[in-house]
């Protein structure tokens, strides 16, 4: 081979290499999702989100830059299996080989804190469509960390407000022994402390278990006049259900995580009369016409049961709010950038973001606050009739 020949092939390698070294022509997301395994219920909706987007995204050419240009937008969308050692293993490449952005992973509590050392060291903006908040605390050591849920003492306020309604004053507490258990179950008890209500009774049980009458059957002993259950489908849905068929008649009140059809498909009939918080969707349309969400809400209710063929679901638009935060920082940044610059750009960016509404809530990010929502994001929803019906205080 001659010199000369050499010498092209070497040109047009490095041609190839430079626009991700020096910056890429398309802006580039990394999207993690609990597809499959126990917490597919949550991924399979995100997923789906992020399919929808894409394929906009292909049909009308991308985003436009802030050059006036418009670039592609690719996002990698992968399966973490519910499994933390999954997760990792897609983060690590998407951030070093896939050269991404941006990260949007994942949909559980305990695979999005495991992926923070890397979103971390990587200086990439991770954003995480999981509830705990230890997520986004402390805020020092949580620089390139973002969330789309709210958190889990969001809930918990929501919950101690009824108790307090009700006048309940003994409570049980029964949670999933993994990352957003212990956050939900801490949450509950900081939100309780001064308020006159005890827990007489808390443990814990695991994701996989099928079997916690043990657990319940303490609880019903224990003298509680309601019972608090952090946990999401399907554990959540067996609890429920043994809940029923042990006779238990006080007041079943669960955490966001059974936002979603697949909890009462497999609670079936026991699910009637459970309370939770949660986000508005779910109860769109009973809101207020001046609510600034509500028109929000019922696009993107519209849109995803148009786009999948299936029942909205809350968090689909955990998705959908990481997704939409993102492009409102490409739009300030050109993916012509060297990469480290752009990643650092974003990051600013996704802090800077106010008064987005949202299908979480209206969010207000800041330096102090990588959520940026409140407990007024939330609202009481009790299940009836197998459908969702809000629960304002005046009903209560």
């Amino acid at each position: 081979m001659s010199r000369a020949r050499v010498a092209l092939i070497f040109i047009l390698a490095l041609t190839l290499a430079w626009p991700l070294a020096a910056g890429a022509q398309e802006y580039r997301i990394g999207f993690v999702s609990a597809i499959t395994g126990p917490a597919s219920s949550l991924g399979v909706p995100e997923r789906d989100v992020a399919v929808m987007i894409q394929k906009e995204l292909e049909a009308k050419g991308g985003i436009t830059g802030p050059d006036g240009k418009k670039y592609p937008v690719k996002i990698f969308i992968h399966d973490d299996e519910s499994k933390v050692d999954t997760t990792k293993r897609l983060v690590k490449k998407l951030i070093a080989e896939d050269k991404v952005h941006v990260v949007i992973a994942s949909s559980q509590s305990p695979t999005s804190l495991a992926v923070i050392p890397d979103a971390t060291e990587g200086k990439v903006p991770l954003i995480s469509m999981a509830s705990s908040h230890a997520i986004v605390t402390p805020i020092k050591e949580r620089f390139w960390v973002f969330k789309t849920p709210q958190s889990n003492i969001h809930v918990s306020t929501h919950q101690v407000k009824y108790l307090r309604a009700k006048r309940y004053t003994k409570i049980a507490s029964l949670y999933v022994n993994d990352a957003f258990g212990e956050d939900s179950r801490r949450g509950l008890a900081a939100t309780i402390k001064d308020s006159g209500i005890e827990i007489v009774y808390e443990d814990k049980f695991e994701h996989t278990d099928k079997d916690m009458t043990p657990q319940l059957t303490k609880a019903k002993a224990s003298g509680a006049q309601a019972l608090i259950v952090h946990a999401i489908p399907p554990s959540a849905s067996i609890i429920t259900k043994q809940f029923r068929d042990l006779g238990l008649t006080i007041p079943l009140i669960h955490n966001h995580g059974v936002g979603n059809k697949p909890f009462m498909d497999l609670a079936g009939g026991a699910a009637e009369g459970v309370i939770f918080p949660i986000g508005k969707m779910l109860v769109a349309e009973s809101l207020p016409d001046a609510d600034p969400q509500k028109k929000v809400l019922l696009d993107f209710v519209a849109w995803y049961e148009k786009g999948t063929g299936k029942p909205r679901s809350t968090f689909a638009g955990h998705a959908w709010d990481a997704l939409q935060m993102t492009f409102m920082a490409f739009a300030k940044i050109s993916p012509t950038l060297p990469l480290e610059q752009a990643r650092a750009l974003v990051r600013d960016e996704l802090e800077k973001v106010r008064n987005f509404a949202g299908t979480g809530g209206i969010f207000n990010m800041s330096p102090e606050d990588h959520v940026g929502l409140d407990e007024r994001s939330m609202v009481l929803v009790r299940i009836e009739g197998g459908k969702w019906t809000h629960l304002p205080p005046e009903k209560w």
